[in-house]
């Protein structure tokens, strides 16, 4: 398999965060900053192994128990739910929970058709296909939201949507909720 050689991977992060830029002309500019630094320490996730093989996985085969879900199932799943449970739990989640700081709110990773791979808690959506937080990174972009309270995480916070990157193109994105009260 051929690897992105760290000098053209952060010659492309630095063309997609500076693509990036222009949606945090809203966000005020100590928080912009941090932002986009914190978008530059989590780039590893782009092209992790471990994440790349499981959306590709998905990508190939998406499992029978979410296959066929709809928002309207998804929103009436609790916590508790084998699904949602599998996904929360899953060897993807687990790994990527041992990388995770006090900055990180949330994280969900999409496959290819916007439905979750894996994630830290339920989000609201099933799937964010046809919302700019996963189509621009299915672009090759990073992405990076609004200031909000978010619903499924309870605090506020930045999302920043990343794509999965296999040998440099698109796969899936992952989204990574940023608490506000957490940027140092």
């Amino acid at each position: 398999m051929a690897k992105l050689g760290t000098c053209a991977f952060l010659a492309l992060l630095g063309a997609l965060l500076s693509a990036a830029s222009s949606a945090l002309s809203e966000t005020p500019p100590e928080i912009s900053v941090k932002l986009e630094a914190v978008a530059q320490e989590l780039r590893w996730m782009s092209t992790d192994q471990r994440v790349v093989v499981a959306v590709r996985e998905h990508n190939l085969t998406p499992p029978p128990a979410t296959a066929e879900m709809t928002e309207e199932r998804w929103r009436s799943l609790t916590i508790l739910d084998p699904i949602v449970r599998g996904l929360a739990k899953n060897s993807l989640a687990q790994y990527l929970k041992t990388r995770r700081d006090e900055r990180i709110s949330e994280l969900f990773v999409s496959g290819a058709d916007g439905a979750k791979v894996a994630f830290f808690g339920k989000t609201t959506s099933w799937s964010h296909r046809g919302k700019e937080k996963h189509e621009v990174p299915m672009r090759g972009k990073v992405w990076f939201g609004a200031v909000e309270l978010d619903e499924s995480a309870g605090v506020e916070q930045i999302q920043i949507g990343l794509p999965v990157l296999d040998q440099g193109k698109p796969i899936g994105s992952i989204v990574v909720g940023v608490a506000i009260s957490k940027l140092h």
